[in-house]
């Protein structure tokens, strides 16, 4: 029942005005709808819910469901955007707000017909069943007969995706030839993995040991069959179709502004992944100006070594010289590890809260490192007895230099995305959606402004790893400007690359793949720095306004509080707590 109240005006009549109470119960009752919606369409998310029949399935990614869910998403937005926000709370408004920016960036991805390029150099809908594979735990018969019955499904689910890119070929919007390679290159080396059987079956790992020898072996069986029968040959199929059909129509053009309205496509990409409304052009400029801001701090480090030589050689030097190599991928993940136990320690100095959750350090999938980036955090979940993992990529260990570690770990693991996506998975009072969301602009922004926190936390002991540190960082600047570059001001795949060769001690090999994930995924790589630059316009904010009774574990915890947020939210809800901390002094 809506709740009312009443107002006196100057005419001494009453004027009846629906309430705060009222909105808010709109808000939430739209909220509930819209999260019992993302249940019924994404069966992964469902499962990992706890609705055991959606474990068997595949989300529908037919062009009819895809209109239809663009149709009811627009609905959504219809309904909030006719909630008075007026009087809410600051939870209520950020609620609204979140939810606003969640629908409206689902209705724009379905205007631009993002399902047309459904995956990057590196990863997408033909490496998602192998992730889930890893995250999925089968503890009890009706779960492993689930599973199995996923895999049998997968056909049907890789030939909505290839109707998908069919369609995509005949709209002109493909992602170009360089990214299907790698694709083609990747399916292959799945299809050629002695593990590739084995991959599938992880989930029965967490099968009881006490099960009957003959239940288990019935499920073995069947499970072998899925694979030889329905998954092999999905893959088999697929890549035909990418080899045979699909690489020969595709585009060899590399910015998306080459597609049918691809320049609209890319501003939009632009203000969701900065969650700004910054312009190409103000992004380009602003990557400029730090690529020259760090060149000239990294200058001043080079000072501090030995080297003798200019910025070009020592560049050289990092990426030849054998000290700063190893030689066996099990000595690569031994120094991640103890460089992430490192930071481990210094965690309660920085943060009043820390997360209940674990991580592990473990190795890239052989299959798919090649093409996938030096290394990424894959999101663990309690519920699912998964903990989080630092990801980090064996491959080519002449290109995985040792100086650039301290930052990769302070970035992937702690105080990065594990620390951030661990805090928000424990969130309290928020809705569900909330807590698995998670906007670039805020989450790559808090990992590279661990990165830097990394200087305050001792991480850095010589300065070949304080260098390692600005070549990130500088990696990042150059990401507004070569992702700008490519996808707004026509450039080509080498002019693009200068900025990094030419700045950075990134190996060529990794500033290659970095420069097809540009490539492959606009908009992306923008979201980084300028959520950077933001958290330390904050931070440098409230150390300038509170002066000694700044504290920076109260500051950190403040702004991982609320979880993934926009730009403008955060600058909201820093200033309001500097105003807080003001008060009580």
């Amino acid at each position: 029942m809506t709740k009312w109240f009443f107002t006196y005006i100057a005419t001494g009549f009453l004027l009846f005005t629906p309430s705060a109470f009222a909105q808010e119960v709109a808000l939430d009752n739209l909220i509930k709808d819209v999260r019992a919606f993302d249940l019924r369409e994404d069966p992964v998310l469902a499962g990992r819910e706890g609705d055991k029949e959606a474990l068997s399935h595949w989300p529908d990614e037919s062009i009819k469901a895809r209109n239809r869910r663009a149709v009811i998403n627009a609905r959504f937005a219809e309904r909030l955007a006719n909630i008075n926000r007026g009087a809410f709370d600051d939870t209520a408004r950020v609620n609204a707000g979140l939810l606003d920016f969640v629908l409206n960036d689902r209705i724009a991805s379905a205007r631009f017909d993002e399902a047309a390029m459904p995956f990057t150099n590196d990863s997408g809908f033909h490496t998602s069943p192998g992730f889930l594979a890893r995250s999925t735990r089968a503890t009890t018969v009706p779960g492993a007969k689930a599973w199995i019955a996923r895999l049998n499904a997968l056909p049907a689910y890789f030939d909505q995706h290839k109707a998908n890119l069919e369609a995509g070929l005949k709209a002109g919007i493909t992602q170009p030839q360089r990214v299907v390679d790698a694709v083609i290159a990747t399916v292959e080396g799945m299809l050629a993995d002695e593990g590739f059987a084995s991959d599938f079956a992880a989930p029965f790992e967490a099968l009881p040991e006490t099960m009957a020898e003959d239940e288990r072996n019935a499920l073995d069986a069947e499970l072998s069959e899925a694979v030889s029968t329905q998954v092999r040959p999905a893959y088999e199929a697929l890549l035909n179709f990418l080899k045979d059909e699909y690489r020969p129509a595709v585009r060899t053009s590399i910015g998306i502004s080459e597609v049918p309205g691809g320049a609209a496509h890319y501003a939009h990409l632009v203000k969701s992944f900065t969650t700004t409304d910054m312009t190409p052009t103000e992004v380009h400029e602003l990557g400029l100006a730090e690529v020259a801001r760090i060149r000239k701090e990294m200058e001043e480090v080079i000072l501090q070594t030995d080297f003798e030589g200019g910025f070009a050689e020592f560049l050289n030097f990092l990426r030849t010289d054998p000290q700063f190599y190893v030689t066996t991928p099990d000595a690569l993940l031994r120094h991640a590890a103890w460089i992430a136990k490192k930071a481990d320690d210094k965690m309660p100095a920085m943060f009043g809260r820390l997360p209940r959750l674990p991580y592990g350090v473990r190795p890239v999938p052989d299959a798919i490192a090649p093409h996938y980036t030096t290394a990424r955090y894959w999101p663990g979940d309690a519920r699912t007895q998964r903990a989080g993992g630092y990801m980090v990529n064996t491959y080519a260990l002449d290109q995985r230099p040792l100086y650039e570690l301290p930052a990769l770990t302070l970035h992937e693991a702690v105080p990065g995305h594990h620390h951030q996506f661990a805090i928000a998975q424990e969130l309290e009072g928020v809705p569900a959606f909330r807590k698995g969301l998670y906007l670039t602009a805020f989450g790559e922004g808090w990992g590279l402004y661990a990165e830097k926190l990394g200087l305050e936390m001792g991480m850095y002991t010589t300065p070949y790893e304080n260098f390692g540190r600005l070549t990130y960082e500088m990696w990042r600047a150059c990401r507004l400007v070569m992702d700008t570059g490519i996808h707004a001001f026509g450039w080509g795949r080498d002019q693009a690359m200068a900025c990094l060769q030419d700045n950075s001690a990134l190996a060529l090999h990794n500033i290659e793949t970095e420069t097809d994930r540009y490539i492959s995924w606009p908009g992306q790589a923008l979201g980084y720095k300028i959520g950077e630059l933001t958290i330390v316009r904050l931070r440098k904010t409230a150390e300038d306004v509170l002066g000694e009774a700044f504290d920076v574990r109260a500051f950190h915890d403040e702004v991982l509080r609320d979880g993934s947020i926009t730009m403008a939210m955060l600058e909201a809800k820093i200033d309001h707590w500097i105003e807080g901390q003001t008060t009580q002094e």
